[in-house]
């Protein structure tokens, strides 16, 4: 198996409000809207999307229940201290839970953590260390 991701799905629970967090909060687009699954435009890297958290958790065999850290980090690798900022004030505007404002990280990059509404922890960061770093803009 190598070390890539096909796709990434986030069990949500109400897909509504999950689609307004990132459509009107962070200004993803929309590329398939099935209802019971949605898909986000790429740019070429893995897909994102979202299922219902019940019917996911039914799809590969786990329980939709849970809490607390599940070991899971979405990384977001930008170009500069402030899209950083820029980022995470749209995430909290649009409701995000902020869990690390921006600032200098122990590693001598700069960074800050949010989670969406069901929970997901998105870790923004920059770094004038690297050059080829995986930015995702």
């Amino acid at each position: 198996m190598k070390a890539h991701v096909s796709s990434i799905l986030l069990g949500v629970r109400d897909m509504d409000r999950a689609k307004r967090f990132y459509t009107e909060g962070l200004g993803w687009k929309i590329k398939n809207d099935y209802g019971v699954s949605v898909f986000f435009e790429s740019d070429g890297a893995s897909p994102v999307g979202f299922y219902g958290r019940e019917g996911l958790a039914d799809q590969v065999g786990t329980s939709p229940e849970g809490s607390g850290f599940s070991g899971l980090v979405l990384t977001y690798v930008v170009r500069s201290e402030a899209r950083v900022d820029e980022i995470m004030a749209e995430a909290e505007k649009a409701g995000a839970a902020i869990l690390k404002p921006a600032g200098a990280l122990p590693w001598g990059g700069y960074g800050g953590t949010f989670a969406d509404p069901d929970g997901y922890i998105w870790s923004l960061g920059y770094s004038a260390r690297g050059t080829d770093q995986p930015y995702a803009e």
